[in-house]
């Protein structure tokens, strides 16, 4: 089970980021607005990163190191699993030619750490993983918690049961869950969540659910959301 981080305060203005899905550029363009954008706000500020950082796109490896080795100035940045990085490291754990993460996106990933062909022998390829990827990028993505809450708000990667108080909620939904299996918002869990994990059109609310997920990769608009205490909700995206 992984972690969940319950605050007790919240910042002056939190910034969530939708799935990245390997798209460096878009990544690097949407962080320099959220920087600039940051020098004009006072107060802690922070940086929830919704997960699904690899897969899809072409940068998966660069997008992870990225994550792990800067930090902005200024601001706290957390980074929350995907269901994709969940998949990785199980992939990681057990390599073999028919496991399900190489049918949505795993290819891309391992290809982003050069390996362009799998070996045919579950030994080759599980030789040729360990010697790919960095151990860093492993460890941060078995290590990444599943939920961050503070007064009023949740975020996690795909959405949770509305039933279920924060603390018991599993982390198959918090990681897999789709809107149609979340039922309407109950007096257990009276919070905004933000979310990822369903590509929208646009960022969208629905009922105490708001999804940041525009599907980068697809459309090459990675999303955000500026959240200041205040209650105020800024859209923010790489194109604009």
């Amino acid at each position: 089970m992984r972690q969940k981080l319950f605050f007790s305060e919240r910042p002056e203005v939190i910034y969530a980021v939708g799935d990245v899905h390997g798209c460096l550029d878009l990544l690097h363009i949407l962080q320099e607005k959220i920087m600039a954008d940051a020098e004009r706000e006072g107060g802690e500020k922070w940086i929830i990163m919704l997960g699904d950082y690899v897969d899809r796109g072409p940068k998966s490896s660069a997008v992870l190191e990225e994550l792990i080795t800067t930090q902005p100035d200024g601001i706290r940045r957390f980074c929350l699993a995907g269901n994709h990085e969940e998949s990785m490291v199980d992939f990681i754990r057990n390599p073999h030619g028919d496991h399900r993460w190489l049918e949505f996106g795993g290819l891309e990933t391992l290809r982003s750490y050069g390996i362009a062909r799998l070996p045919e022998d579950n030994r080759q390829l599980r030789a040729a993983v360990q010697k790919a990827i960095p151990a860093h990028h492993i460890s941060f993505a078995a290590s990444l918690p599943s939920l961050i809450a503070v007064p009023g708000l949740c975020f996690v990667h795909a959405g949770l049961l509305n039933d279920v108080p924060l603390e018991q909620q599993e982390d198959k939904n918090l990681l897999w869950i789709r809107p149609s299996q979340q039922g309407a918002p109950s007096v257990a869990n009276p919070f905004l969540t933000v979310h990822g994990h369903t590509p929208v059109r646009n960022v969208a609310m629905v009922h105490n659910r708001l999804n940041v997920d525009t599907g980068a990769f697809m459309t090459r608009r990675l999303s955000g959301v500026k959240i200041k205490r205040s209650g105020e909700i800024t859209v923010m995206t790489s194109d604009r």
